[in-house]
């Protein structure tokens, strides 16, 4: 179970790379600053090992990031915290938006954040 959420984030992260136009969010903080391609590759090596900190965790419930629209969504989001772009107060409220039930996981990716 724990495998296939860390595929899941890797076939996001081509996925992603591979698209020609990334969609517009609306969510997206006025101050956002799209990554450099060295950011891009700094923040892949962080979110990989967050990903795979979700393995041994049997509490984390993973979310339904079901369509491209989601993911894009996500991964943003993610970013904007590594980047400092937003607090981890405004990642778990912005995140808690979209899933109100998933308070643990998205404060388990902020702690993950600030590990590494």
């Amino acid at each position: 179970m724990k495998y296939s959420l860390v595929l899941m984030i890797f076939a996001l992260f081509i996925y992603t790379g591979c698209s020609k136009k990334a969609p517009q969010h609306k969510m997206l903080h006025a101050n956002y600053e799209k990554p450099t391609k060295e950011k891009v590759e700094r923040f892949h090596q962080v979110m990989t090992k967050i990903a795979l900190s979700t393995k041994s965790n049997p509490r984390y419930n993973r979310m339904a990031l079901d369509t491209p629209e989601k993911k894009a969504w996500f991964k943003t989001l993610m970013y904007r915290l590594w980047d400092r772009q937003i607090t981890r107060k405004a990642f778990i409220s912005e995140g808690l938006k979209r899933y109100p039930k998933h308070h643990y996981e998205f404060r388990f990716i902020a702690n993950g954040f600030q590990k590494y």
